[in-house]
């Protein structure tokens, strides 16, 4: 047993299911609590190792819905994974995990309920995936972000919002822009980003209208890896991923154009980015276009379909979203997330315990 309080954070397999824990981390912190993460070889490893935080590799296999030779080599994969995840949780004994979903935490969840260790599970989107209707088993509390999700989950399901890191509060828009080699204009900047795996089809559509655009606009465009764009423009600034300076350049956009990750979208909301979402969709459960239907229904964002996207109809969306900016961030005033990472914490000291009383605060 660990001398203090000690939490094993575990998720992977796209950003989404990795940056929460990051807002987590400045809460363990100011209670002095122990924390490690437990991963695949995926991104999450370089994203977690890249702050710091005590990483352990474990194999997994992925969870398909269909018939396919590699479930069965999967399989092995998968009982590799929760032996690995056994001793590495025996070795540690922290009072509680706190998954993000992915893969990669069924092995842990099942390894911990082997020892007896408390589990407990987020959800960012408005539908559970797989794996976190699997660890839902082996869970003793299910959180979640969306208030529709509530009808998925057990009762006993708490909703606590999506943790928001806290560096993104302290973005300073003067440096994002000198660091995107902007020179001082009145022009307003639009950043658009397809998520950590970049989006082709949206670079594509953006590429065809860039020489427009950058007339009216100063454009920052996070491409992916390898995915970059041939054209040039003073007003034009391509980065294929951002760590440190993400927060800077998040402070320097005035529009945001995204795919429908929930953690993502759920940051730009607190930092009030009037936002035009463009759902992934092709290869997808389907969990990006009910999430992005959320945010319309409330306001806070404007839809273009992926199959609807061509570079006219992304051209006449940023000229909607710029008249309705103002608007739609006075509808975004009315969020109040800043209390997510406190509630998890909350929820995770109680799941620790005895006690599964509801948490002292929750979103509403």
């Amino acid at each position: 047993m660990p001398e203090k309080f000690t939490v094993c954070m575990t998720g992977g397999g796209t950003a989404g299911h990795v940056t929460p824990h990051f807002a987590l981390a400045p809460e363990f912190d100011k209670k002095s609590w122990g924390y490690f993460y437990i991963g695949s070889k995926g991104i999450e490893k370089d994203l977690v190792t890249s702050r710091g935080i005590r990483f352990y590799t474990i194999s997994t296999g992925k969870l398909r819905r269909y018939l396919s030779l590699d479930n069965l080599l999967d399989v092995f994969k998968v009982i590799l994974g929760c032996v690995q995840a056994f001793f590495i949780l025996l070795f540690h004994r922290p009072q509680v995990v706190f998954s993000k979903g992915g893969y990669v935490a069924v092995p842990v969840a099942v390894a911990a309920r082997l020892l007896f260790i408390p589990v407990v599970s987020h959800e960012s989107d408005v539908t559970p995936g797989l794996a976190t209707k699997i660890i839902a088993k082996f869970a003793r509390r299910m959180i979640y972000t969306f208030p529709a999700t509530g009808k998925y989950l057990p009762t006993s399901a708490i909703q606590t919002g999506t943790p928001i890191r806290p560096e993104l509060f302290e973005g300073n828009r003067k440096v994002g822009l000198k660091f995107c080699g902007f020179a001082p204009s009145e022009c307003p900047v639009i950043l658009v980003m397809g998520g950590s795996q970049g989006a082709m089809k949206i670079n594509a559509a953006l590429e065809a209208i860039l020489p427009e655009l950058v007339k009216e606009f100063r454009v920052i465009h996070l491409t992916g890896a390898g995915k970059g764009l041939s054209f040039k423009h003073a007003n034009y600034a391509a980065f294929e991923y951002l760590r440190e300076e993400l927060s800077d350049v998040i402070a320097a956009a005035d529009i945001v154009i995204s795919r429908s990750g929930a953690n993502s979208i759920f940051e730009f909301l607190a930092l009030r980015k009037p936002m035009l979402l463009i759902p992934l969709e092709e290869g997808s459960r389907g969990d990006q276009v009910l999430n992005a239907a959320e945010f319309e229904k409330s306001g806070w964002a404007r839809v273009l379909r992926e199959k609807e996207l061509t570079s006219e109809k992304l051209k006449l969306a940023i000229k909607s979203l710029q008249d309705e900016k103002d608007a739609m961030r006075r509808a975004q005033e009315r969020f109040d997330g800043v209390r997510a990472a406190a509630t998890i914490v909350d929820v995770l000291s109680k799941a620790s315990g005895a006690a599964l009383e509801k948490p002292s605060h929750t979103v509403a």
